[in-house]
């Protein structure tokens, strides 16, 4: 029997359809003490290379650390980086304020992975996610107001805040998913769909360190190698999962090398266009070879949700060390300047404009009306009108309409 669960793809006819089921910064610029070391300084040009930190290599040949990258490029990442910690700041402050309840898991200091990941895939790329989606959901195309609003529980929610922190999806993001681990043989399955369909995708199974040791992960591998899948296995490795060091839970950190007979890369996820690097070469040999592993070596600066009191395991010296030596947005504004892509006083002025925007779009998503009961309770069965539907109150049921 196949032990591993891929996700179930209906197929039209024409072969061209494929039908998922969903359930439906303050940031200063400050001196980073990893020296940034230009192999030109390009400063009458709108392009600029960099060396970026050697990936660590299992079975495949490490990518070029030199990469190019250009003005636009730049403030492309910039904006979305500052936007996705903007964002998450001010998801943190809601939820002290009891405004957004339940879990909440939030991105910052990660944004570097979403941004770079995303910046190097084709559009009909899919994506499955474990639960740290918000930054994956924003770069995706979902707005802050729909981000915001989904937390809050609301009409302008993404998912018409049915779904919450864990619960996010676009056209080509499965989710955001709640089980630890369970996400990734869907993964395998959207690139089995891809592979299927004859078309030169991948698909991307991303989890988290703390998930690294679950069954399910090497299962999905089993069957991609065996069926040479365009799938592209991500761990995000912030060193920590719920409350316990990466040290503590797993035998092996090298989680690059626990395809075993699988390929794989492990990545400086702090530098953005060391990221895009890795996903640009891990895209084309997933395509054309199978699948490979990537390990993005990044940091959370939260807990591991916001019930997490985040002082058991770690120390608050640890957390400012990493924060002032190796911010994924620092990292990037101190090449911007050394590029001549822009001054100090033009990011610090951003980074306002970008907070203001944020904010702007948070309190329209505050302002929302509550999502109507007739679309609470849809989306159940399918062509089915169900009755007596109750919530937390027994005394209250409600029926389709």
């Amino acid at each position: 029997s196949l032990c591993v669960s891929l996700s179930v793809i209906i197929v039209k006819s024409t072969g061209s359809t494929m039908m998922a089921s969903r359930a439906l910064c303050r940031v200063s610029l400050r001196a980073v003490e990893r020296p940034v070391v230009p192999a030109t300084r390009a400063y009458s040009t709108d392009t600029f290379e960099f060396e970026t930190k050697p990936c660590s290599a299992h079975k495949i040949d490490a990518p070029p650390t030199l990469v190019t990258t250009t003005k636009d490029e730049c403030w492309n990442f910039l904006e979305k980086m500052m936007t996705i910690r903007r964002m998450e700041t001010a998801a943190g402050e809601l939820y002290r304020a009891k405004q957004i309840r339940g879990f909440c898991h939030l991105y910052s200091g990660q944004e570097a992975c979403c941004v770079g990941m995303t910046s190097a895939l084709d559009g009909d790329d899919g994506i499955v996610n474990a639960y740290r989606v918000h930054g994956w959901a924003y770069c995706m195309g979902v707005s802050v107001k729909a981000v915001i609003g989904e937390l809050l529980g609301n009409s302008s929610g993404c998912s018409n805040g049915k779904g919450g922190s864990m619960h996010m999806y676009t056209e080509k993001l499965y989710g955001g998913n709640g089980i630890v681990g369970a996400q990734v043989p869907l993964g395998a399955g959207v690139a089995w769909a891809n592979k299927y369909l004859g078309k030169r995708n991948i698909g991307i199974a991303l989890y988290g360190d703390g998930a690294s040791n679950q069954g399910q992960n090497f299962e999905a591998y089993n069957i991609a190698k065996l069926w040479d899948l365009p799938c592209v296995f991500v761990c995000e490795n912030n060193k920590y999962g719920m409350g316990t060091s990466a040290e503590r839970s797993s035998a092996s950190t090298e989680y690059y090398t626990r395809g075993d007979y699988i390929p794989g890369l492990r990545v400086d996820a702090m530098d953005v266009l060391a990221v895009k690097n890795a996903t640009t070469y891990a895209r084309e040999y997933a395509i054309d070879n199978g699948p490979i592993v990537l390990e993005m070596e990044t940091y959370r600066y939260n807990g591991h949700s916001m019930s997490d009191p985040d002082t058991t395991y770690r120390s608050r010296d640890d957390i400012q060390t990493m924060r002032k030596t190796n911010d994924p947005i620092l990292n990037l504004k101190a090449k911007m300047v050394e590029a001549g892509f822009a001054t100090e006083a033009e990011l610090k002025k951003y980074e306002k404009d970008i907070r203001k925007k944020v904010d702007a779009e948070v309190q329209a998503a505050q302002a929302a009306a509550p999502t109507d009961m007739a679309d609470l309770v849809n989306h159940i069965y399918v062509g089915e009108k169900l009755k007596g539907i109750r919530g937390c109150d027994i005394t209250v049921s409600y029926d389709q309409a």
